[in-house]
Formats: C-alpha cells, sequence, structure tokens
C-alpha cells in the first residue's frame, strides 16, 4: 500500500451534530445531520469487496458517522449522503464509493468499501441518490401518471455524484479544520459508469479517478445484453447450461495457448477463430439432464450470434457482443446470465430474465411494467433499441469522449476491465478510450484503460485481478508516476497465476519463453511485456 500520511486525529466530541454545519450545496434543502460515534470497530474486509483494492483488515478503528439527508429544489426526492471520518487515523484524503447495478451507493457492498477505507484513513462518502435501498427500479422509474421519473434518474446518472463529492469535502473539512489535500472516488461497473461521468461533467470534484467495468454507452450496451434472450425467442431455442457451457469451454480450449501459456484464459480475443459450429453433433454430458446430448446446430449459432453482438434487422452493427471466454450460461460469480434458462427434468427448457436490461426496455423505454418481450419483432428491436439512445443518452449514456477539462484540471484516470465480462462488453471500453484519444492524442497522459485477461465482471473468473490500481492511480496523482503496468494476481484459481495487465492498446507478450505453451503457474509478472 502507498504510505499514509498520519496525525490526521480529533476529539471524539467533535461527532456531534451540534459541531458539524450544513454544506453549502446549490438547489440543496437540508432536512437532517446525524452524527454517531463508532468506536473500536473492527472487520476483515476480503478482496473482491472492497473495488479496485485488495483485501484489508479493519481493527480497533473509530470514526464518526455523519449521515445528511435532502432535498433538490423543485424536486420530490430525499437524498441520503453517508461521510465517516476516521478519529484517529485520518490521512488527509477522500475517498468516494460507486453503486452497482440500479443503486448509487449506499448498499452493502459500499458499505464494505467505505469500512475498509476508514481502516486505511480515509474520510469515505457514499450517496444513494434518492434511491434508498431499493435493488431494482421497478418501485421508482414510473410515476403514477406513466411517466418516467426523470429527476430520481437523473439522481441517479449524475446529479448525486457531484452533491457527494461537495458534502463530503464540506463535512470533512468541517470535522478535521482543514480540506482534504487529495479527493478520490472509486467504483466498478455503475461505480466505473459514475466515475466515467464526474470526469466528463463534473471534472473538479476528484484529483483521482478508478472507473472499472465502467457500465457507459449504458443503453446500447443494454440492449446488447438483451439481444440473446431476444435471439433464443426468435430462433424458438432454448439450450440447456450444460450445452451452452460446453462451447465456451472448448473456445478457451482451442485459444488457450495462442499466447504461449495454459492457464484457461484467452489472451487475446482477436486472434481467437474458434467457430462455435464445429462443434455441432459433439456429445457431452449434459448435468442439467443427467444423461449425454448431443450439441445442437441451433445453440452453435445462437453462441456465434452473442459472441457477433447485436445488430439490426438490416444486419448492421449495433453493439459489441460478450468475448467467447465469458460464461454465457449456468452459475457465474456474480450471477450475471445473458442466456439464462431452466430446464426440468423430462428434458425440456425454457428462457430466464436478464433483469437489469429487461427492467430497462420495460419501465424506461416503453414505459410499461409488464411489457412482453418474448413476442417483439426484430424492427420493434430496433425501435426500442433508437428510443433508448434518443430519450436516455444525453442523461446515462456517459459517453462523451471530450475530457479536456478534466485533463487541464489535473486529473488523472484508471480503468481496468475484464476481458471474460459476463454482463459489459469489454471493447465498450476499448471503444470509448479509442474516442478520447481521437479527440486528444495525448490521453495516455491522464486516462489509462488495463484490459484484465480471464477477469470476469468486476472481479472472479480464471484471469487476474489488479488489486492494486487504486494504490497505483494514488501514486499518479500524488507523485506523477504513471503506471505503464498493473500486476494482477488470481483469486478463484489453483494455481494462483501473476500477469501483468498492459495500458490499452498495448498488450501483454511473454518473452524469453516463446514457442512453448508453459503451465499457469510457470510464468510470473515479469515474464511480461507490454508492446
Amino acid at each position: 500500500m502507498v504510505a499514509a500520511i498520519l496525525g490526521g486525529s480529533v476529539s471524539a466530541g467533535a461527532c456531534s451534530s451540534t459541531m458539524i454545519p450544513y454544506p453549502s450545496l446549490d438547489r440543496a434543502n437540508f432536512i437532517s445531520l446525524e452524527a454517531n460515534l463508532i468506536a473500536n470497530y473492527s472487520q476483515a474486509i476480503p478482496i473482491g469487496l472492497y473495488t479496485n483494492h485488495g483485501a484489508v483488515n479493519v481493527t480497533n478503528t473509530s470514526f464518526c458517522n455523519v449521515t445528511l439527508s435532502y432535498s433538490h429544489t423543485g424536486h420530490n426526492d430525499t437524498t441520503y449522503v453517508q461521510v465517516w471520518l476516521p478519529i484517529d487515523n485520518w490521512n488527509g484524503r477522500i475517498q468516494a464509493m460507486g453503486g452497482a447495478g440500479y443503486q448509487a451507493g449506499a448498499n452493502l457492498l459500499t458499505i464494505y468499501g467505505m469500512t475498509a477505507a476508514i481502516g486505511e484513513g480515509y474520510s469515505a462518502v457514499s450517496t444513494d441518490a434518492g434511491l434508498g435501498d431499493q435493488v431494482t427500479p421497478i418501485n421508482w422509474a414510473l410515476l403514477p401518471d406513466g411517466n418516467v421519473n426523470l429527476n430520481l434518474l437523473e439522481d441517479l446518472a449524475s446529479i448525486s455524484l457531484n452533491d457527494a463529492a461537495v458534502i463530503g469535502k464540506s463535512i470533512t473539512s468541517s470535522f478535521y479544520g482543514k480540506p482534504p489535500k487529495y479527493s478520490y472516488w472509486s467504483g466498478c461497473s455503475q461505480g466505473g459508469r459514475q466515475g466515467l461521468m464526474l470526469a466528463q461533467r463534473y471534472p473538479d470534484a476528484f484529483d483521482g479517478i478508478a472507473a472499472s467495468s465502467p457500465a457507459i454507452n449504458w443503453n446500447q450496451f443494454l440492449m446488447g445484453d438483451f439481444w440473446p434472450s431476444f435471439l433464443m425467442d426468435r430462433m424458438r431455442v432454448y439450450p440447456p447450461s450444460c450445452e451452452i457451457d460446453a462451447i465456451t469451454a472448448a473456445a478457451i480450449a482451442t485459444c488457450d495457448g495462442k499466447d504461449g501459456i495454459l492457464d484457461g484464459v484467452i489472451t487475446d480475443e482477436v486472434a481467437c477463430d474458434f467457430d462455435s459450429l464445429s462443434l455441432v453433433g459433439t456429445v457431452i454430458n449434459c448435468t442439467n439432464f443427467g444423461t449425454s446430448i448431443q450439441i445442437s446446430e441451433d445453440a452453435a449459432k445462437l453462441v456465434q450470434e452473442v459472441w457477433s453482438g447485436a445488430k439490426r434487422s438490416d444486419g448492421s452493427f449495433l453493439w459489441f457482443g460478450l468475448s467467447k471466454d465469458a460464461p454465457l450460461a449456468g452459475p457465474s460469480v456474480t450471477d450475471l446470465i445473458v442466456l439464462p434458462t431452466t430446464c426440468s427434468s423430462n428434458g425440456t427448457c425454457k428462457r430466464g430474465s436478464f433483469e437489469i436490461s429487461e427492467d430497462w426496455i420495460k419501465l424506461f423505454v416503453l414505459k410499461n411494467s409488464s411489457a412482453d418481450l418474448t413476442t417483439i419483432t426484430h424492427e420493434q428491436f430496433d425501435s426500442i433499441a433508437l428510443s433508448a439512445i434518443k430519450e436516455y443518452d444525453s442523461i446515462i449514456g456517459t459517453n462523451n469522449p471530450d475530457l479536456s477539462v478534466f485533463k487541464a484540471k489535473g486529473g488523472k484516470m484508471i480503468s481496468y476491465h475484464g476481458l471474460s465480462d459476463q454482463a459489459i462488453p469489454p471493447r465498450g471500453s476499448m471503444h470509448y478510450y479509442d474516442a478520447v484519444a481521437a479527440l486528444d492524442p495525448s490521453v495516455h497522459d491522464f486516462y489509462r484503460l488495463f484490459p484484465a485477461p480471464g477477469l470476469l465482471h468486476c472481479f472472479g473468473g480464471s484471469g487476474a485481478y489488479p488489486d492494486g490500481t487504486f494504490d497505483a492511480l494514488r501514486k499518479w496523482v500524488e507523485e506523477g508516476v504513471a503506471p505503464d503496468a498493473l500486476n494482477a494476481t488470481s483469486v478463484d484459481t489453483t494455481p494462483i497465476i501473476n500477469r501483468k495487465l498492459c495500458p490499452y492498446p498495448k498488450k501483454q507478450t511473454l518473452v524469453g519463453k516463446a514457442g512453448t505453451n508453459y503451465s499457469a503457474a510457470a510464468v510470473d509478472f515479469n515474464d511480461f511485456i507490454c508492446v
């Protein structure tokens, strides 16, 4: 870890609502401010629950939990922001935590992150964007008159993010008697999208932003995630998960060694020319039915279409597909499954739903929570995709490539994106980076993207996880040392693998051992260069 700046201690008596003034925030009407002292708190935070970091063991930490509520003028909303303030070990910095799914923050994952952050001496901040503890938008997306609740959507998309930055800095400054020296944002998925939104729309909110596996191009990738379900309904094909998993496993087996290492990971998706149709007729043991089945031509075609990505009815490109080693069915670490089917013992299967996408289509685009998506035509699919972009791209698309103001203010941003991400196609992040680079060829000076082979959505899988992402960002911001690579270590594999992640568009290349398929444990960080 980067060494902390210690000495930021305050009296426990400072943790009082009478001692902490309300912040000044445009268009905000503050409702309440509560301050509660939490003494000698301990909790072990395992790897994966402190986004962009490694594991942290929080021991006997005392902090002040400040919770504010406020509403926006003209909005029928109530937003809560939490600011946790270490009593004895403040390191002079603030770290804001991003959300997940349809939650802006203030959820269980965020709480784990805030706990780890105060353990490391950060003032920690999170907002619920007025959504409370709602996990899905079913209870807030539509108003009684059937219109979309644009106020809450805008709070989730952007407004609450800058609010949290202003509030967090103000409360921190009041509590310690001096402003934080550095401010950071850390998030993945929705939290990654939020980080990109801050760089685009509120470029002076944070000095450093860790925005991993970002849910940018919101409308496009959600339509892309619905594409597999649409295909199943259109083809009337609902394969068991065993069949889909067998196709994925065959793709990995075929393309695994192309980088010289046999580690169960496809390092270069472009170099993997595996065709799922080559498996038609292959006999597999299907655990769904407890018997052997043959891989069907329909299942192989379905998977090939999912890999190719969503297309309009005229065959033109709509959005990127998932990588060939991304799990499409069966259990996954985060239960994000774009080809969800459930099967009965008699050998018949039906499809489930990818709820994040279907909620967006039903509630926000069609404005009908009971809409039947199983019967839509390809032309209707096109219309829904176009309507989503027209209505919401300016609100939550988060794909504006102009980061000139963020750059001018000295901001730094790092993203990693798992190449086996089963929910957000990694090529979407590359597409955005290319767009930023087209406007500013010096993008590498302030924003770096690190593709992570074999890594699932944010965490997990056969690939290596860069638990030093945030530390690399902090070193870049505070010492001016840009990360030329990120060291990453696998969490779910035996043996553990160590890999060097390279900043896009460079790729990790094995040196000194070329031409031989080495085992996963036979190579280490230093066996790679970025070219």
